[in-house]
């Protein structure tokens, strides 16, 4: 696979760069003498004095090198002497220089045209200059992936807070699990880097061109037209718009008291639907509580900012923040000790259980006594990925949905493991056998009245009790499609097996990251939307949240995204019965059906009628 993703860059993303874009990527030997000096010079201004020469000598132990750093290593040898000596040099930022051209290069081909050189290749051509005294051997480009998977034990842990600090910490300095290297480094050097390392030869990767290749995002960030997607602004739902509204029926309680409300973004603005709700529960001075789910958020989350203001304001705000979130721990514990700062209820997650469930409750004193009001979703309250993922929001009112909240929360936040919920499917408790309930029905339609049909979108199948369900429900017959983004461990199409079985995977602008079920039901569907993926750890070690969508007319919103997302020929990929993935490709005269596009379209009707 990294042999692949490298041949992709060098073979062809490159050359297509300089020719079609104008964006030429230059190594130094290919530049003329006057951009050589050139490069010398911002070398010596800007550079140079970055740069620290590590030495390896009984003087200076092997330095410690950090996840994911870009280094060079160097041999050296004194004048008149046969030893050698090994040092390292971290490379600064940025990773791209641009490569001046002289004042009169007015030629045509020129005009537009960006060059740039990697940095490591300018300190490579200059590197003698930090070594004075000394032959270069040799220096080549290498880079380290240390292991992100710390192991820990929440049973014995007095304060998760402290355990997850602390293995932030272990993490920095956890074993290296992987060294890439420039395919032409030395033997020599390569023997330096393992033994320091603790590494064996299966941990080396041969790289046969530029080393991390994280660092195109720069490239992708420049404005070419043409070869970037046209701007979208998510459109604002018509029931969100306030026109024609009066003060008492413009606020977004009274919007979601008129019935449920569906969002789907980033089709739809998750800025004027769910940040709106959490903005407009902490300003209104009928809240009395808001509770809420933080598994990610953004750096500068409105939400977060909402709910402080909320505390403030003398509101019971009461927040479980994820601290295990993979990768967002130390976002998440400054999150978290900033809300309590201010006067929220801050719940750390629960010993031995990720909270991965997408849930609002805000709790309002109205004419008629006290109301929930509840978002249940498929993603983050995250404002950025918003903008990226696909996910699915519903905003309700339904008393029963605000019981069951009122319930889960109780579970996230006190000692209350054992709750009863009407509506809401939670995991681990019960949401397995619900949904194996579910398929089973499905076979039992089958069986009497020749409709069993299932329809499920995820991010990922990889457990084999469900898996399992499957199999045997289209061995009786049912006609099952899966819309898995991820990785499927279910095979598809085996005759006498899973053939009534299909799988896609949509691979486009957006991050398909919604999961909704169908099941037909006979003739009365039932549709679901929630944080879960039939993934052993989304049943069985993670409290997740799953809700039905009752009204007729959502139910229809969420089966015409299932039928579209089917009907694509232009981002999904088929798995076929061996394990492999094809392009569909709309067939000559056929009209093309791009889910993305599809869904922006729709979405801009919708807010417009």
């Amino acid at each position: 696979m990294h042999a692949k993703m490298t041949a992709v860059w060098e073979e062809e993303l490159r050359p297509r760069l300089a020719a079609e874009a104008g964006i030429v990527v230059q190594d130094y030997e290919q530049l003329s003498q006057f951009q050589r000096d050139k490069l010398h010079e911002l070398f010596r201004s800007q550079i140079y004095q970055v740069l620290t020469p590590q030495a390896v000598d009984p003087g200076h132990p092997f330095p410690f090198i950090s996840n994911l750093s870009l280094s060079l290593a160097v041999v050296l040898r004194k004048r008149n002497r046969r030893a050698t000596q090994f040092a390292r040099l971290k490379l600064p930022n940025p990773r791209w220089l641009e490569v001046p051209q002289p004042e009169d290069a007015t030629h045509t081909a020129n005009q537009g045209v960006i060059r740039l050189v990697p940095v490591e290749q300018v300190v490579m051509a200059h590197i003698g200059e930090l070594f004075p005294g000394m032959d270069l051997i040799s220096v080549h480009p290498f880079r380290v992936t240390r292991n992100a998977d710390v192991r820990r034990d929440e049973e014995e842990a007095d304060d998760l807070l402290e355990m997850i600090s602390a293995e932030l910490r272990e993490r920095r300095f956890a074993p290296v699990v992987r060294l890439e290297v420039d395919r032409r480094m030395p033997e020599y050097e390569r023997r330096v880097l393992m033994r320091e390392l603790g590494l064996q030869p299966e941990d080396i990767y041969e790289v046969d061109g530029l080393l991390d290749l994280t660092g195109l995002f720069h490239i992708s960030s420049i404005n070419r037209p043409g070869l970037t997607y046209p701007a979208w602004e998510p459109a604002i739902p018509l029931r969100l718009q306030n026109e024609g509204e009066t003060k008492d029926t413009r606020d977004i309680f009274a919007i979601i008291r008129r019935g449920d409300l569906l969002v789907h973004h980033p089709y739809d603005s998750f800025a004027a639907s769910t940040e709106r709700l959490i903005r407009e529960a902490a300003d209104d001075k009928h809240v009395l509580a808001i509770k809420q789910t933080l598994y990610r958020t953004s750096d500068d989350s409105p939400i977060v900012k909402a709910l402080i203001r909320a505390a403030e304001r003398g509101k019971q705000v009461a927040v479980l923040v994820e601290v295990t979130a993979r990768f967002d721990e130390a976002n998440n514990i400054e999150w978290g000790q900033m809300l309590e700062n201010s006067g929220v209820h801050v719940t750390y997650g629960l010993v031995g259980l990720k909270t991965h469930t997408k849930a609002t409750l805000i709790v309002r004193s109205e004419r008629d006594g006290i109301r929930t009001y509840c978002h249940i979703g498929t993603g983050n309250y995250n404002s950025k990925t918003a903008r990226l993922y696909t996910d699915l929001g519903m905003l309700t009112s339904r008393p029963e949905l605000g019981r069951d909240l009122v319930n889960l929360f109780h579970f996230l936040t006190g000692y209350a493991p054992e709750q009863t919920y009407d509506e809401v499917l939670v995991a681990p408790d019960h949401m397995r056998r619900r949904f194996e309930a579910l398929i089973a029905r499905e076979i039992e339609h089958q069986k009497r009245h020749g409709n069993g049909r299932i329809i499920a979108k995820m991010n990922g199948l990889d457990d084999i009790r469900m898996i399992r369900c499957l199999y045997a429900a289209s061995q009786a017959g049912v006609q099952i499609d899966l819309i898995v983004r991820g990785h499927c461990m279910l095979r598809p199409g085996l005759p006498g097996f899973s053939e009534n079985i299909r799988v896609i995977s949509i691979l486009g602008r957006f991050l398909e990251h919604d999961r909704i079920f169908y099941f037909h039901n006979n003739g009365d569907p039932l549709t679901l939307i929630g944080s879960a993926d039939w993934r052993t750890r989304n049943l069985n070690s993670r409290v997740e949240l799953i809700t039905p969508v009752r009204e007729p007319e959502l139910q229809h919103h969420l089966i015409e995204i299932l039928d579209d997302a089917l009907h694509d020929n232009r981002l999904a990929w088929d798995l076929a019965a061996d394990g492999q993935y094809r392009l569909r490709m709309p067939a000559s005269g056929a009209v093309e059906r791009n889910f993305h596009e599809t869904m922006m379209q729709k979405a801009q009707a919708r807010s417009s009628r």
